[in-house]
């Protein structure tokens, strides 16, 4: 298994993947105009040319981003694809200088065993939200706010860099 950066020709199948949860109500759903305009943003995983899984981050301030739009094919769940995803995205953060990401969830569980902590939405900027302001479960969707501290993990990456030289 390999994670990459998506290409618009693994939309059909990230939107697929996505789709199942959202049809469950463990996710929010995603057109593929979405998908397609914001496909800078996602990394897929993948194994003998099949998209199993993805997700994005989005830049929403000047030190901000939103892990979303995570999901895994339900018949590689729990192999800790999700968790590879993430780390991917937050590395992704690191690189543009972003040292703190957050995620909404209908499965605060996950993003808890990652490191990130649940927060009352007050903490997180106006900005944010105007996403939502669009959405069909506005205002009470139900989604859980986490934030997770990157600086802590690039200070260790930094230590661990050094040591090796």
């Amino acid at each position: 298994m390999k994670i990459r950066p998506a290409k618009v020709q693994d939309v059909k199948q990230m939107q697929k993947i996505i789709e199942f949860y959202a049809d469950n109500k463990e996710m929010l759903h995603r057109s593929l105009n979405s998908i397609y305009e914001n496909i800078q943003e996602y990394v897929v995983a993948e194994v003998k040319g099949k998209i199993i899984g993805c997700g994005a981050l989005h830049v929403s301030w000047d030190n901000l981003a939103e892990v979303k739009a995570l999901a895994v094919e339900k018949n590689y769940a729990r192999r800790g694809i999700g968790t590879k995803i993430v780390k991917t995205l937050e590395q992704n953060a690191l690189g543009l200088g972003i040292f703190t990401t957050f995620a909404l969830s209908f499965k605060p569980a996950f993003f808890q065993k990652m490191g990130y902590e649940i927060i009352s939405r007050e903490v997180l900027p106006q900005k944010i939200w105007s996403e939502c302001i669009n959405c069909h479960l506005f205002p009470d969707c139900g989604e859980v706010p986490l934030i997770k501290d990157l600086s802590v993990k690039s200070k260790k990456l930094k230590k661990t860099t050094k040591k090796k030289k």
